[in-house]
């Protein structure tokens, strides 16, 4: 089992910054790509971001794009979601999810989750 927890989540003034970390335990070698979801009220959970712990490659989500940067730390087995230039419409729940497969879409099964942090943005 993996079990991830996540971290760093708060309110924002739009255009500010947040830095949310992804801390994971367990057995870390059975996962290779770590993800970032985020689910608004009455809204469908949706796809942020995704990187690979072997080699570091990154895939994200259009409206993140030039905003977001999933990083990762191998040593800590942490990954981060630094967010830039927030707006009011990132505000949401973000989680953090993990899976053994090498691909980085955020389609598919995704075998852990985390809690999840709420991220609150003000216009």
């Amino acid at each position: 089992q993996v079990q991830l927890v996540e971290s760093g989540g708060g309110l924002v003034q739009g255009g500010g910054s947040l830095r949310l970390s992804c801390a994971a335990s367990g057995r870390t070698r059975s996962i290779d790509v770590v993800g970032w979801f985020r689910q608004a009220p009455g809204k469908v959970r949706e796809f942020v971001a995704a990187i690979r712990w072997s080699d570091g490659s990154s895939n994200y989500e259009d409206s993140v794009k030039g905003r977001f940067t999933i990083a990762r730390d191998n040593a800590k087995n942490t990954v981060y979601l630094l967010m830039n230039s927030l707006k009011p419409e990132d505000t949401a729940v973000y989680y953090c999810a993990a899976r053994p497969t090498y691909s980085l879409s955020g389609s598919g099964l995704w075998h852990y989750w985390g809690q999840g942090t709420q991220v609150t943005v003000s216009s």
